[in-house]
Parts: C-alpha cells; structure tokens; sequence
C-alpha cells in the first residue's frame, strides 16, 4: 500500500491460500508498500481457518486477532502461558508472536481480523466502536465496517458492511458515526513505538 487513504472491500481482497492447506489470507494493508513477512512494519489481514494446526510464530512481532466469523479456535501454548477461546466475535485478544501456538477449530471454519506489528518500530490500538467517536489522528490505521453502515467524517465519507478504508504515512484522525444502532466498527491506530 502506497501513501494515503484507499477504500477496500472484503468481497474484493485476494485471497492467498496458506502454505500448510490449513486456511486463506486476505491482506488488507502491509507497511512498507511491498514488505514481505520478514521485513514490514505492520500488517493487517483477515485470514480464515479451515483446519486445526500450529499458528505461525513471527519473532518480534506483537499480534491481535478477533474473530469475525464462524465457531472460533482454541489458541494454546505448550507451556500453557496462553490458553484462550477465540469464539466471542469482535473482541480483539493480543499476544506476542514470539509465542509457538497450537490452534484447534471450536466447530467449522471461521475467519478472524489480524493486526501485526513489529516490536519496537510500531504499535497498534485495536477498538471495537459500536457508537460515534472521535478518532485520535494516528500516521497509519485501518477502518473496517464490521456491522451496518458507518460516516467517516464531515466531508461525506461513509462504508457499508465489510468495507472499509486504511491510510498510511499520512495522519488522519476520524469522526466516526454508526448509521444504526446495531453497527459496529473496527478502528485501528498505528503509531511509532
């Protein structure tokens, strides 16, 4: 993703399939523009898991993932430091990518929102907005329409469920405002560590 402020759509985000079989991801921004797993700042995604299996260790790199659908996973580690039921929707759980994780379906195949960054470069604010807010300005973010319609801000902006907006390398700060009352809104800010 180049600087600036771009729309996406779920339904029109490539869909790149593991290298395990186990699931898919869709990538939704990645700082650097270009960065690969092994050199970006952040990234975010949504990925969705098809089987059980070992989730992918990333050293250096603090995660948060939500579930968004489906029945959820099981994420534990082989000491048992972490041992967490992912099968709320929409509450995010953050947890150190150093950590080897042994994931396990809690029913059928579900699809989870992932925010990664690198430790010590960046960190991200994962919310779930469910009324209007006042969106701290931040250099990088995401937007992402999990519920109904949201408006952006004053000058018209707007995105309906499972569309959304990202924005690097450029502040921006957001008025953020639910068309009803059941919408609900991921908003995450990424700033310098």
């Amino acid at each position: 993703m180049a600087g600036g402020t771009q729309r996406f759509s779920r339904a029109t985000l490539p869909v790149t399939p593991w290298k395990n079989g186990g699931g898919t991801t869709q990538e939704i921004a990645c700082w650097p523009a270009g960065a690969g797993l092994e050199d970006f700042g952040w990234r975010v995604s949504i990925a969705s898991i098809a089987q059980a299996g070992p989730f992918s260790r990333f050293a250096g790199i603090d995660r948060s993932i939500m579930l968004l659908e489906g029945d959820g996973v099981r994420l534990r580690s082989a000491d048992g430091a972490i041992d967490h039921r992912l099968d709320a929707p929409h509450r995010p759980f953050a947890f150190s990518g150093d950590t080897a994780l042994d994931c396990t379906l809690l029913g059928g195949a579900s699809s989870d929102f992932n925010v990664m960054t690198r430790r010590g470069a960046w960190r991200a604010e994962v919310r779930v907005l469910d009324g209007a807010t006042a969106l701290e300005a931040a250099p990088h973010g995401v937007l992402l329409a999990l519920r109904g319609g949201w408006r952006l801000d004053a000058g018209g902006a707007a995105c309906r469920e499972g569309e959304g907006l990202c924005w690097s390398d450029a502040p921006r700060a957001w008025q953020l405002e639910p068309e009803d009352a059941t919408a609900r809104l991921v908003a995450v800010r990424i700033v310098p560590a």
